[in-house]
């Protein structure tokens, strides 16, 4: 192995051309949505008010590769390939003989993985005649990522932000602004849905499910409109496949043979889905052994907790039905400041690995997490987003684990983005005011 190397760092041309689609390498298929009228399942038509047919078409495709646009591929040339580095400094402030990477998406132009599908999004919208999104957004990374796309593509964004992150992080709408989008926090009084939701629960700190239905009613009476998503759906993950293509690349430059732990941040499942599901092919080709852990929030911990079962994807009863794992649409986190986590259900395709026992998952509370991302940052000279450190929180977890039996794994870890904008709550952590949620 090169010792002297702290990152992999591919050229552009390596920046991979097609997604990857796991639905067609899963053992047994995943349950299909249902229509939320009929309980039937959904046909592309059921779709066309809120998505353009070229995203229609990923959600509902049995393909194992997809296509990237060359003109998508194009914008990824602003960040992507992005680095995995070797955390050296934190192997010796951990005292182990553990071998850590960490994939970091936190160099792209809004500082998280959302990019890696806002932009394909935006473009298919584009191309489809569409002239606006409407999105929701918890701590905000997504309608940042959404805002830069629908300007890339001179497209109008509308975006609810959950009225918790809206509040406590002023400056992700004012990131939202810089590049010409409106936020609002959700519930708001702009729809019928936010104003029966405020009428209803007028001290409530909003959440991903209430926003969501803001966002598809105003999609859904515009017919120019479009409502885009950033985790969830099956597009949504098959857009960010292209984060564990780079890693399997990028560990090779390593000369690193194996991986025995993968760690991610799990709340509707992009970031998770995207790192790992090209992880979980290579595990049921026989190549590799990895064992994949979903690092979810205590405050919301639909995998570990929750159901499996169908239930809707927002709080009214919007969305199809989806067959995931749920905390019921009803369920509203408490207000933590991994914003982007705090959701009721889990994306189906992260739901049906996990019930198939292609991963596991742990819950991580809000100190411990924000605890794992000082250390970090002290370390490796980055500080991590809010979500991101609940993966590490479980990665320290297993090192410790390991350090204490003589071992010494290899360890690959998810970490989605940049906490620049989520100095406030590094800030409260550090003067001993956060609650342990």
């Amino acid at each position: 192995m090169p010792r002297d190397l702290y990152k992999a760092v591919l050229g552009e041309d390596e920046i991979p051309t097609h997604w990857y689609n796991i639905v067609p390498d899963f053992p047994t298929p995943p349950a299909p949505p249902l229509h939320p009228a009929t309980g039937e399942p959904l046909v592309p038509d059921d779709l066309t008010a809120l998505f353009p047919m070229g995203l229609i078409e990923q959600e509902a495709s049995a393909e194992r590769w997809i296509e990237i646009p060359q003109a998508v591929r194009e914008i990824y040339r602003l960040w992507r390939p992005s680095p995995l580095y070797r955390a050296y400094r934190l192997e010796q402030a951990l005292g182990t003989k553990a071998r850590i990477y960490y994939k970091y998406e936190g160099a792209s132009p809004v500082g998280s993985h959302k990019a890696n599908s806002s932009v394909p999004q935006a473009y298919f919208n584009k191309i489809a005649g569409r002239t606006r999104l409407t999105t929701e957004t918890g701590a905000g990374q997504w309608g940042a990522a959404l805002a830069f796309a629908a300007e890339v593509f001179g497209l109008e964004c509308d975006i609810w932000q959950v009225r918790s992150s809206f509040e406590g992080k002023p400056y992700r709408s004012a990131q939202m602004a810089v590049f010409g989008a409106k936020a609002v926090g959700s519930p708001s009084e702009l729809t019928e849905v936010g104003r029966q939701l405020r009428l209803k629960f007028p001290d409530t700190s909003g959440s991903l499910g209430m926003a969501i239905s803001e966002a598809i009613e105003e999609a859904a009476k515009d017919p120019n409109a479009s409502y885009s998503l950033g985790s969830v759906l099956n597009h949504v993950l098959l857009h960010q496949t292209v984060i564990g293509q780079e890693v399997l690349k990028q560990l090779a430059v390593f000369e690193e043979p194996a991986v025995d732990y993968l760690f991610a941040c799990a709340g509707g499942g992009s970031n998770l889905g995207g790192i790992s599901f090209p992880f979980i092919r290579e595990n049921l080709e026989g190549r590799q052994h990895v064992q994949i852990v979903a690092c979810e929030p205590k405050a919301a911990p639909s995998l570990t907790e929750g159901e499996f079962k169908y239930d809707f994807g927002d709080t009214v009863g919007m969305t199809p039905k989806l067959k995931m794992y749920t905390l019921g649409q009803d369920f509203v986190p408490d207000p933590v400041h991994a914003g982007g986590l705090r959701y009721h259900g889990m994306a189906p395709l992260v739901s049906h690995a996990y019930h198939e026992g292609l991963l596991s998952a742990i819950s991580v509370k809000q100190r411990e997490a924000f605890e794992a991302g000082v250390l970090f940052a002290r370390a490796e000279g980055i500080i991590p987003a809010s979500e991101s450190n609940h993966a590490i929180a479980g990665a320290l977890r297993q090192v410790r684990a390991a350090t204490e039996a003589g071992e010494s794994p290899v360890i690959v870890i998810g970490v989605s983005g940049s906490g620049q904008l989520d100095l406030p709550a590094y800030t409260e952590f550090l003067s001993g005011q956060m609650p342990d949620t």
